[in-house]
């Protein structure tokens, strides 16, 4: 199938992507829409977590495209984007089918990455999607069930032993939130939660290094402190091989085993592949070292003003903005007034990102929230903080609305629970 229509594709409805189209269709943008995307799902993959733990649903977190889009206008395709030829202006999709395209958005966004490290991805868990999420809750809750019935002691331990690989703000939340939901799991199955044990693994010296949100350190590592199980920190570590029943590390020039069954993996990410076939198209000076385009300010490749990209599948020139959702949700707005822009002759902006703080979950009814670098709050308030804001970043006023009102009533309901 070939499609000759002059057209915006949209490829990647991650943040970037579907609120590109979403502003698009609200400035009544006259260019037919078409969005691209492997998965039926939007995935706010901040609140997996939440999914985890049963505090909120998950047609919550992840509703479909064909929710979200109902009456916009826009077309959705449910396939992978393979190839892109930049000359020609054409994508080609995996089923074989062939677009066209008068401008084209590229916000795929990144991979998991693994480092080269022997064993990985078949032996371990990643956690950036719905499917993730869904194939560790089912692991975990085996593991558990399991380890009751085992009377050998190491392979009971082993079974119960959790390791995360990577103390950025995924690996340090994952910790945080099993270190609370394991032993509940766990206890009402009538389980000795003492045996439980959550091993945070980093190369690095400290945890959140480098990240956005590294002056939450002391908190998160206090918030450690107060959960239902301790958090063991292997720090300055490098894991050398996964296997399913334990992994190796090197710790101080000497390699070390640790028993578990369950390896969560959190640590790097890779290039998206169609962005890799991309490098050949494009003029060396214009990637950066690691291979990702780099777009002008107004979020257009250099080579191919034709071309808006956004998010963690670019660099912006001159600018290191982290891979955020409100970074991805700003960036959105940019590329649909540019393109908006284009159609009528006006001139384009550039992306003036705005870092509004930044939000952690740290265990069951538990964040830590850094307001602009000038309020700190931990705890219970914090977590009523994080889930108002991202809430209402959630797509579309009508879901907005649909999921708030739900949370509303979980939150009555539980505060009336404490009260009597």
């Amino acid at each position: 199938m070939s499609q000759s229509n002059q057209t915006t594709i949209i490829v990647g409805a991650g943040f970037a992507g579907l609120f590109t189209a979403l502003h698009l269709r609200f400035k009544q943008y006259s260019p037919s829409v078409l969005l691209v995307d492997p998965q039926d799902r939007f995935v706010f993959r901040p609140m997996l977590f939440d999914i985890l733990t049963g505090e909120l649903n998950e047609d919550t977190v992840c509703p479909t495209y064909q929710e979200l889009l109902q009456g916009s206008g826009i077309e959705f395709i449910q396939e992978a984007a393979v190839d892109i030829d930049l000359k020609h202006k054409e994508i080609a999709l995996a089923s074989g089918d062939q677009y066209s395209y008068q401008q084209l958005v590229l916000t795929v966004g990144s991979i998991q990455g693994y480092m080269n490290t022997p064993g990985t991805p078949e032996n371990v868990f990643p956690f950036r999607s719905r499917e993730d999420m869904l194939r560790l809750k089912g692991h975990i809750q085996n593991c558990l069930l399991r380890a009751l019935e085992n009377d050998n002691e190491q392979t009971r331990l082993a079974m119960l032993t959790f390791a995360i690989v990577g103390a950025g703000p995924t690996g340090v939340e994952m910790a945080a939130t099993l270190a609370d939901l394991l032993p509940s799991w766990y206890s009402k199955l009538g389980g000795n939660i003492g045996e439980i044990k959550i091993v945070l693994i980093n190369h690095s010296q400290t945890i959140l290094a480098g990240d956005a949100n590294a002056a939450l350190e002391e908190t998160a590592l206090e918030a450690f402190k107060n959960r239902m199980i301790k958090i063991e920190l292997l720090l300055g570590v490098r894991v050398k091989e996964v296997y399913k029943d334990h992994l190796k590390y090197e710790l101080a020039q000497q390699i070390q085993e640790l028993g578990t069954q369950t390896t969560i993996w959190t640590a790097g990410v890779d290039i998206h592949p169609l962005i890799k076939t991309l490098g050949r198209q494009i003029s060396p000076e214009h990637l950066n070292k690691h291979g990702l385009p780099i777009v002008l300010p107004t979020l257009q490749l250099p080579d191919f003003p034709e071309v808006f990209a956004a998010g963690d599948c670019v660099e912006v020139q001159g600018k290191i903005q982290p891979a955020l959702a409100q970074i991805a949700y700003q960036q959105g707005a940019t590329i649909a007034h540019n393109l908006d822009a284009l159609e009528d002759g006006r001139a384009l902006i550039d992306s003036d990102i705005k870092l509004r703080g930044t939000l952690m979950k740290l265990g069951l009814n538990y964040a830590a929230a850094n307001i602009d670098d000038k309020i700190k709050v931990d705890g219970k308030p914090a977590d009523l903080v994080r889930h108002a804001t991202y809430l209402e970043m959630l797509p579309t006023p009508i879901h907005n609305f649909k999921v708030t009102k739900e949370w509303l009533k979980t939150e009555t309901i539980n505060l009336f629970e404490n009260l009597i």
